[in-house]
């Protein structure tokens, strides 16, 4: 039967929010500008982050650290993460859909799964820990993602989830910063003509609306204890996950992390 968890939120996270520096936030939020130029900056940076974040959770929610545990990253993208997991102790696995993406930083030796993260071509209950880091707003059927990295979870595992929230000052991603507040074809057409090209998350084929509502409403209905918090704030202004309305906007990039029960 599922549960309400409105009381749950932000609590039994307190590694996780130490890691939650207004230092560390600056340094997030200066990388973003590399992305699209210098793409190497950015996800060298995000991928040292994710896991320290995936590693605080984890001993959060489960009472145990990243060492040892095999985990996968769903929309893990060319292996910039692999390096960082490893260095934790960890066995890495990352799925993703696109040939070209999975090649695109010319990383190898790590393990790699070509398949789709709203049908993981995994048996249940086969990683310890589950993540997927800023996929979430670019495919159709989010939901469908969230079950199957449910479904793969071992018992007694951490499922994670962080997206971009549409309303957020990041929503629109390269097309700017208050354009999707128009809509997001305006802000896609507005881009191709000041570029004279299409942006790389095309609104309505590879960029959606996902509210912090959304991902908050998913979590309470898998009648799983879970935490959830903005990503890149620091802990002083986690309160804003808190009050509906007000989070759609001042989130940016919500985390949601759900603990699956133990046999």
């Amino acid at each position: 039967m599922s549960r309400q968890h409105s009381s749950s939120i932000f609590i039994r996270v307190y590694r996780t929010r130490r890691l939650a520096t207004l230092r560390r936030s600056v340094q997030l939020l200066r990388s973003f500008t590399y992305e699209q130029f210098r793409p190497c900056i950015f996800y060298t940076g995000l991928a040292r982050d994710t896991a320290m974040l995936i590693d605080a959770l984890s001993r959060d929610l489960t009472g145990s650290p990243l060492a040892g545990k095999n985990v996968l990253d769903v929309g893990g993208g060319p292996g910039y993460f692999a390096s960082e997991f490893a260095l934790r102790g960890a066995e890495y696995v990352g799925l993703e859909p696109s040939v070209s993406e999975m090649s695109a930083a010319g990383l190898s030796g790590y393990g790699a799964v070509r398949g789709d993260g709203a049908a993981l071509p995994f048996a249940d209950s086969t990683f310890d820990v589950v993540y997927s880091s800023n996929v979430a707003e670019h495919i159709p059927d989010w939901r469908a993602m969230g079950d199957e990295m449910l479904r793969v979870c071992a018992p007694g595992g951490l499922v994670v989830l962080s997206y971009t929230v549409w309303l957020g000052p990041f929503g629109g991603h390269e097309t700017g910063w208050w354009q999707h507040y128009v809509g997001g074809e305006f802000a896609r057409r507005r881009y191709a003509r000041k570029n004279g090209r299409q942006p790389k998350n095309v609104w309505g084929v590879s960029l959606f609306d996902v509210s912090a509502a959304d991902g908050l409403a998913w979590a309470r209905s898998t009648g799983l204890d879970f935490a959830a918090f903005p990503r890149y704030h620091p802990r002083w202004a986690w309160w804003v996950a808190r009050v509906p309305g007000i989070r759609e906007f001042a989130t940016s990039n919500l985390v949601v992390a759900l603990r699956k029960p133990a046999p």
